[in-house]
């Protein structure tokens, strides 16, 4: 079994690295707390803001000299502002490890956020609001997720547009300084690497990095129920979510494959319902979305609008028909998939890095391939039927995005 290596520096931060010999390349993911559920109240956008702008320039490099120094270095990186994380992602040659880290860590803790750069980020913050016009899949997940989750974790992550044109410089920068701290936080690495010099340069580069940002805690009910948007299309979008186990329930495994029953590929369920045998819509599928705290079922049709009533009413009924049972066939299928996915998984040092990240952060320690493929191999068809009889889907949130309200 593969040892992934661990250390956690006084002041919260935890080092992970999970070594692959045969692998070139060298991936790091570095999650802190500065995410969307921790903006204040009136700032809703400036975690996307400071996703942006910490790539504009860094310690004694301007925008253009450390992206000139890391390109030079063929270090893949990109920023994420996450509801309940801040990730920076970054890929590299493992031999280019002790160059690189230095500039990516300087994004982090050093990060210029210069006056003269809060305009184009903010252009770019609502250019996107602008473009969800033009993207009414996501526009339905974004209300989705708003109606679902209890605030703050139904956030947009890319703001509201009121509150981004008032942003001043100081408020990204006091963003900035309250929440980008340690504690908590947690760098992965997954590839190529030397145990004992990776674990002295993060330490030399973040051990003295100080500070605490406390989880945010729900602070209401979420809304639920049903939304129409209207859109002068002949497409319709409708997204459905209900509760589903949280990342922490050692049940979680049983979860995640009776989604996969219902959305593993061409032979899937609501493949095959929806879309083969109705010919309901040119998209459908569903996801399992885990949380530390929460789980949800996510799923999405989009379809026309005369078969719009039509492809709600199939894709509720499926999501309540698998309580009923899953046969042999069913279930083989979606562990082969499951399978197949854990093997690609280790095939990308990337996936591994946030993978490892996301364990540590969800379920306090991180999960090696093996232990992974431990879990679907235990899982029965009987465990799995057991499972789904008990778990039926509960009151659903749903959205639509099209000319006219549907009936639910």
């Amino acid at each position: 079994m593969t040892l992934i290596h661990q250390h956690t520096f006084d002041n919260g931060l935890t080092l992970l690295a999970e070594p692959h010999p045969s692998a070139q390349s060298l991936a790091m993911s570095l999650l802190t707390p500065a995410s969307v559920a921790v903006e204040p109240e009136g700032q809703q956008g400036v975690a996307a803001l400071l996703e942006e702008m910490v790539c504009r320039g860094a310690g004694e490099r301007n925008a253009r000299g450390h992206s000139d120094a890391l390109d030079f270095l063929g270090v893949h990186r990109s920023t994420n502002a996450g509801v309940t994380r801040f990730s920076l992602n970054a890929t590299m040659i493992g031999t280019k490890v002790a160059d690189a880290l230095p500039l990516l860590t300087d994004m982090i803790r050093k990060p210029r956020l210069s006056d003269e750069s809060l305009a184009p980020s903010k252009d770019l913050a609502l250019q996107a609001l602008d473009a969800l016009e033009d993207e009414p899949q996501e526009k339905v997940f974004i209300e989705l997720r708003r109606r679902q989750y209890p605030a703050p974790f139904g956030r947009s992550t890319l703001g509201v547009r009121g509150d981004i044109e008032a942003m001043t410089i100081e408020h990204v920068r006091q963003f900035w300084q309250n929440t980008m701290r340690p504690q908590g936080s947690i760098i992965s690495f997954a590839g190529a690497f030397d145990w004992n010099q990776l674990r002295d340069q993060v330490g030399e580069l973040l051990g003295d990095w100080r500070g605490h940002t406390p989880d945010p805690q729900p602070t209401g009910e979420a809304e639920r129920g049903y939304e129409h948007q209207h859109a002068e299309s002949t497409q319709v979008h409708i997204g459905l979510a209900y509760d589903a186990l949280p990342e922490t329930d050692p049940q979680s495994i049983l979860q995640r494959a009776s989604i996969a029953v219902l959305d593993g590929g061409m032979s899937a369920r609501l493949f095959t319902e929806v879309r083969e045998k109705r010919a309901l819509c040119y998209s459908v599928y569903a996801t399992y979305a885990a949380q530390r705290d929460r789980g949800t079922i996510l799923s999405y049709s989009g379809t026309t609008a005369e078969r719009a009533q039509e492809t709600l009413d199939v894709l509720v009924a499926e999501h309540k028909r698998l309580s009923e049972g899953i046969e042999q066939a069913e279930f083989d299928r979606a562990i082969v998939g499951m399978k197949s996915r854990l093997v690609m998984q280790g095939e990308s040092t990337g996936a591994r890095a946030r993978a490892i990240a996301a364990d540590q952060y969800n379920l306090g320690k991180p999960r090696t391939l093996d232990e992974l493929a431990g879990l679907v191999d235990g899982i029965t068809l009987d465990d799995l039927n057991a499972f789904v009889s008990a778990h039926r889907p509960g009151t659903m949130s749903i959205v639509t995005v099209g000319p006219t309200p549907l009936e639910i």
